[in-house]
């Protein structure tokens, strides 16, 4: 994706996350001199797979997997202390250095023992399914103007007084929801003062860096979280995360202006998948929804949580193309439906007899939605060492070519298989090949 006109490009997840995000980063960040994290917090997992080793990276960006490459977490995540510095030393028992190349922004907030607390004694949370580690309730205190940044602990008076407003304000929430749990100010600048001096080490301004970079000439990679249907704005509110998952977060997120974004990858499953609740048109019930989850181990990295699965979608992935305008597809787990005998694709939604063919915010009508299916025969053959396009089956490319027409946004890779080496870089002499056209 890097050249000599494209030198800053967003990663997006262009479904309901848990779409390969974080091989594709790898795959990028080789090319990459810095890799920002841009939000989200410590419920995304994105898995990188290098054959000999696997890393599950909650908040780091994955890029930290490259000697060399710079790596940092922007002003729009939720920044977990606790699981940061256990990522950070479980990457540093594995020989990587991190802390010589890890910035974090001094904006970033904070997620506390007492947001975790509220999540998981929320109904609300319950009800929407969330992962309940305090995501949500640190986004709530950041937009009610009583969260914890990072810059703030070199402040210890002005600190105490931000701690005693955030506990006063989630334990009234817990009297609210009928807890005997409590959370306490001592225990809280307890834990904060405890790491501290550590996280301040890494603090930087974090915008100030990107933006240098990119005057500089430097590829810049923007790692998001998630995915665009779970954007609290253009996803499938309320079963949405709190924080805004498209492209135009990471702007906002990494402290840069939109006009210094020059490329837009959203990264889709051949298929779909969700974790929670909340609408999924196409889900696959029964004995052959088992069979696809288990042929995708579709299980989340962060929680263990089986995934729902589902056709692919080209109503929601166009959708996705446009909010985040999108300068390409990365397609991921193809090799998960070489043993079907056939495949489909969702063209659009039938709602009390009108077919649609743009996805809808009203999520009555989501409710009502019965999907439209292309049906298209199965290739039966294994793909996951294959290494150019023109070597898949015509099987497959035919139903790339309908998924890229559809969706239109151009294919850029096809990823077929979890190691980091198993992926068709489409603009690539040695990946190229041709789409067989669908009817």
């Amino acid at each position: 994706m890097f050249d000599s006109a494209t030198r800053t490009v967003v990663v997006v997840g262009a479904q309901w996350g848990d779409e390969g995000k974080g091989k594709l980063v790898d795959v990028l960040a080789e090319r990459a001199d810095l890799v920002v994290r841009y939000q989200g917090g410590a419920n995304a997992g994105h898995t990188v797979d290098l054959g000999s080793s696997c890393f599950i990276l909650q908040q780091i960006p994955s890029g930290i997997l490259h000697p060399g490459v710079r790596c940092a977490i922007g002003n729009g995540v939720v920044l977990d202390p606790e699981t940061l510095f256990t990522e950070i030393d479980r990457l540093v028992a594995s020989g990587i250095d991190v802390e010589h190349r890890l910035a974090v922004s001094d904006r970033a907030h904070l997620v506390l023992p007492y947001h975790q607390l509220v999540d998981g004694e929320s109904s609300a949370s319950k009800a929407i399914g969330t992962t309940k580690r305090g995501i949500g309730p640190a986004y709530e205190d950041k937009i009610a103007r009583r969260g914890v940044r990072v810059l703030d602990l070199r402040h210890p008076a002005a600190l105490a007084e931000l701690v005693e407003r955030g506990v006063d304000h989630a334990n009234a929430l817990l009297v609210h929801f009928g807890s005997d749990k409590r959370a306490t100010v001592e225990a809280t600048l307890d834990a904060l003062n405890a790491i501290a001096p550590r996280l301040l080490r890494l603090a930087q301004d974090v915008g100030l860096v990107v933006h240098r970079a990119i005057r500089d000439g430097a590829a810049v990679l923007l790692e998001g979280a998630q995915g665009s249907l779970l954007d609290v704005d253009h996803g499938t509110y309320p079963f949405v995360t709190s924080s805004n998952t498209t492209s135009g977060g990471a702007a906002v997120g990494a402290g840069i202006g939109p006009m210094a974004i020059d490329a837009v990858l959203g990264v889709v499953k051949a298929y779909t998948t969700r974790v929670g609740n909340g609408p999924l048109p196409t889900e696959l019930t029964g004995a052959f929804g088992e069979k696809v989850r288990e042929l995708g181990h579709e299980y989340g990295a962060v929680t263990g949580r089986p995934r729902r699965c589902g056709w692919f979608d080209a109503v929601v992935v166009r959708y996705a193309a446009r909010v985040n305008g999108l300068s390409g597809l990365a397609v991921t787990k193809l090799d998960v439906l070489d043993t079907l005998d056939r495949v489909a694709i969702c063209t659009g939604y039938e709602v009390d007899g009108v077919v649609h063919t743009e996805f809808p915010g009203d999520l009555e009508a989501l409710a009502r939605a019965v999907p439209r299916y292309e049906w298209y025969e199965g290739w039966q053959r294994s793909t996951g060492e294959v290494r150019r396009l023109a070597e898949l089956p015509s099987e497959a490319r035919r139903y790339l070519a309908r998924i890229e027409s559809l969706v239109e946004a151009p294919i850029r890779f096809v990823s077929l298989g979890t190691r980091r080496d198993q992926i068709i870089d489409v603009a690539h002499p040695q990946g190229a090949g041709e789409l067989v056209g669908a009817a």
